[in-house]
């Protein structure tokens, strides 16, 4: 697991990286939501773009981060999805809770 993460003008992006399943998605949902404690975003970005593969742990660390958001009444976004990913929420209905934007097939 590892993550980046960077605020500006009361939007934070975190970067996701490599696999998320369920040997890592502990280890995300706790940073996430720490991030999101410290900084209190309006806006919270979860960037896909190197996110290699992810199984239904991903649905967890998304539902978690959504669950942040609407704590502090912010919005949470997703990008740069991959195929594979997209599958996985699809399949799940996050795609109908969450705004995803720049999906890539």
């Amino acid at each position: 697991m590892h993550l980046t993460s960077f605020l500006q003008d009361g939007q934070l992006t975190i970067a996701l990286t490599g696999e998320i399943d369920h040997h890592c998605a502990k280890q995300y949902i706790g940073a996430i939501e720490g991030k999101i404690e410290a900084y209190t975003p309006r806006i919270c970005v979860l960037d896909f773009r190197e996110v290699t593969f992810m199984d239904s742990s991903g649905i967890a660390v998304v539902i978690n981060a959504l669950r942040s958001m609407s704590r502090i009444e912010g919005k949470l976004l997703l990008t740069d999805l991959k195929s594979q990913p997209m599958k996985v929420f699809r399949a799940s209905g996050i795609d109908k809770l969450v705004e995803i934007k720049e999906v890539y097939t």
